[in-house]
């Protein structure tokens, strides 16, 4: 006597995977956003205070050097602060990577969009050219400070974390701030600095030391903002257990 298998069934309606409804989709999306975004505005050299010199022996403090990524950017590592916090390293690397992976996708249609070739009517080939043809050297600096200190930023957290557990939340925020963005920041600096037109010593010491300090500042002034969003996911993330 055989046994026949049961049929299968069509559904009477169309069927989809189950999307997971934590909150960890939405932050690398919005992670990744960040990066690609910060990254094209770091295109655009910006000086404060351009007519303006003040220095302290080799140290020029005016005009202040930045880029156009500087009031976007630490926005990743503030993101990346509450993946490390709430989900711990392995999802934030994996959160890394996926940044990581779409910062090449973008480097390969910028490269291609400049390939391909001009209508007749287009007449910005060199405006656009001026601006993303200096994307990929960016985007070297972009991808190696950003893997290194984010890597770093996320290992620091958590490392930190394993020792204070849930308290003193604050000392994992800005110690991790520290390590990683100055990685970053001195990386980036390192690789993008040409391409963006700082080529003298005392404009690249000005450069590091803003981006530092910037991004440093940035992660206390939003502190309490991330305390609340890290406080809030926790409540709502149902597999998070907090630790004694």
């Amino acid at each position: 006597m055989t046994v026949s298998e049961p049929v299968e069934t069509a559904p009477e309606t169309a069927t989809f995977a189950h999307v997971s409804r934590g909150y960890y989709p939405t932050i690398v999306a919005l992670f990744t956003a960040v990066l690609l975004i910060s990254n094209i505005c770091a295109t655009k050299g910006v000086a404060f205070f351009a007519g303006s010199e003040l220095s302290i022996g080799p140290l020029q403090i005016l005009p202040i050097i930045t880029d156009g990524g500087f009031f976007l950017f630490p926005l990743a590592y503030v993101l990346g602060d509450v993946l490390s916090e709430v989900y711990g390293f392995k999802a934030t690397r994996r959160a890394i990577y996926l940044g990581f992976g779409a910062l090449i996708l973008a480097a390969g249609c910028f490269w291609l969009l400049l390939a391909l070739p001009s209508a007749d009517f287009y007449e910005h080939q060199a405006a656009l050219e001026s601006v993303v043809g200096v994307y990929p050297r960016l985007l070297l600096a972009g991808l190696s400070g950003y893997l290194v200190g984010q890597l770093l930023n996320s290992l620091v957290m958590v490392a930190i974390k394993e020792r204070t557990k849930e308290k003193h939340l604050w000392a994992r925020l800005i110690g991790s701030t520290v390590v990683g963005e100055f990685a970053d920041t001195l990386i980036f600096c390192s690789i993008a600095a040409g391409a963006i037109g700082i080529t003298t010593g005392g404009d690249f010491v000005n450069y590091l030391i803003v981006g530092v300090v910037w991004k440093i500042l940035v992660e206390v002034l939003v502190m309490p903002i991330t305390y609340r969003v890290i406080a809030y996911i926790k409540k709502r993330e149902p597999t998070y257990v907090l630790a004694a």
